[in-house]
């Protein structure tokens, strides 16, 4: 097996994300990825192009998204010969078709790609219940008329009733949201520690689009130019206001202001080795150095949205890094609380010696280097989409800098946490 090449980031493309059942209520992940897929081929002149891969993904998807990855670069502007794969992983979707495509440029399988994800919470899958399923089968087995009408003997209007795709976990019944409820008790976050933190995403977030940071990362779509989610005019006490929306007992703490909310999305990055990046004239934004993926076991206690902690831990063992050694913290704001928490545990001496096996705490971030340009709780999470918009924009950040180093982590539903380093 060859041995390992560097794998440049070019560049990424995403349109605005939008609230659910807003501007892209009737579009869909099929035509959220090909506008983003056809801005990134417009912005690189890739039309015609052949690629080593597209690698898309999408967490709530229809039974005719199987091929997303494939149908999205055939509308694309690619060269028809480019394969598709489509992938999940949850909210680390797109980091991981990332990851996927920068390994096999690593290793020589390929010369460039691109990973990305989409996501639709207005376009659902909406599917009858496992009664009126197996009628229906029955019927389309049944060789007669006879046998047809004879699969809905004793058929009853409740079995209309439609289910809709679940945001609990399985083998919990509790939503993120609850997960995240325990998880703030269990580490002290506060209320208003939270809303200061959704407060700053949205001023970030304002102050990043004021200065032209996203002129070349967003594709309007649809009549949209920035995320709509975005409220600049935020404040404290307006956040104060809201209600919590998990635990309404008194207790709880994670409202919709500082909660990602439902969200339409796609995004996208183009990944190569220095070869192909220097044969076809770009100039690579940075470089992805390392990935790591971690799980923890949270049917028996531990917290759903903690094994980012876990991941990173590895990760910069395996790099002989510390915490310290990074001038960008691009860390997923799933909610205020689980950022908090994340921080708050690498902080704890406990956690760190007796969950992480380290001799010492992890340690302080600077909040300053943490998500400069706001991140998702101002952004919006379309899930599959926010890994490739983070890629992109923490590249784009070191490009400016002229260097650096970025840390990327992400929290995903399942108990899994997708990392990556990315140095210019």
């Amino acid at each position: 097996m060859p041995a390992a090449r560097p794998v440049a980031i070019l560049g990424g493309v995403r349109i605005p994300f939008c609230r659910q059942n807003t501007a892209y209520a009737d579009v869909g992940n099929l035509g959220m990825s090909v506008r983003t897929l056809g801005a990134l081929v417009e912005r690189f002149g890739l039309h015609g192009q052949q690629l080593g891969e597209v690698a898309m993904g999408a967490v709530i998807k229809h039974s005719s998204d199987w091929n997303l990855g494939r149908e999205a670069a055939l509308s694309s502007g690619l060269s028809p010969l480019t394969p598709g794969i489509t992938l999940q992983r949850a909210c680390g979707t797109s980091l991981d078709s990332i990851i996927t495509v920068a390994n096999k440029i690593a290793l020589g399988q390929i010369d460039s790609g691109i990973g990305g994800g989409s996501d639709t919470t207005s376009d659902v899958p909406i599917v009858y219940g496992k009664k009126l399923r197996s009628r229906l089968l029955a019927a389309n087995r049944g060789k007669t008329t006879r046998d047809k009408i004879a699969a809905f003997r004793g058929f009853k209007l409740a079995e209309l009733k439609p289910e809709f795709p679940g945001v609990a976990e399985p083998r919990t019944g509790k939503s993120m949201g609850q997960h995240c409820e325990d998880m703030a008790k269990e580490w002290n976050i506060s209320r208003d520690s939270q809303d200061e933190w959704a407060l700053s995403s949205h001023k970030k977030l304002a102050a990043a689009y004021e200065r032209g940071f996203f002129a070349d990362l967003i594709a309007p779509f649809r009549g949209v130019e920035r995320d709509n989610i975005l409220r600049p005019d935020t404040t404290l006490e307006k956040l104060a206001a809201l209600k919590p929306a998990f635990d309404k007992s008194g207790r709880g703490t994670l409202t919709a202001g500082n909660s990602t909310p439902l969200t339409d999305g796609a995004a996208a990055v183009l990944l190569a080795s220095e070869e192909w990046a220097r044969a076809h004239g770009h100039e690579p934004l940075a470089y992805l150095r390392d990935a790591h993926v971690a799980a923890v076991d949270f049917v028996h206690g531990e917290g759903l949205l903690m094994a980012p902690t876990v991941a990173v831990a590895e990760m910069l063992r395996r790099n002989n890094l510390t915490l310290q050694d990074f001038d960008i913290y691009e860390i997923h704001e799933a909610f205020a609380a689980q950022v908090l928490c994340t921080l708050r545990a690498w902080e704890s001496e406990d956690y760190c010696r007796n969950r992480l096996g380290l001799d010492a705490p992890l340690g302080r971030i600077d909040p300053e280097k943490i998500n400069p340009v706001g991140s998702s709780l101002a952004t919006g999470h379309p899930f599959a989409a926010t890994g490739a918009r983070i890629v992109a924009t923490a590249a784009k950040q070191l490009a400016e800098r002229g260097g650096g180093r970025a840390l990327v982590s992400i929290c995903t539903a399942g108990g899994m946490g997708v990392v990556a380093i990315i140095e210019r």
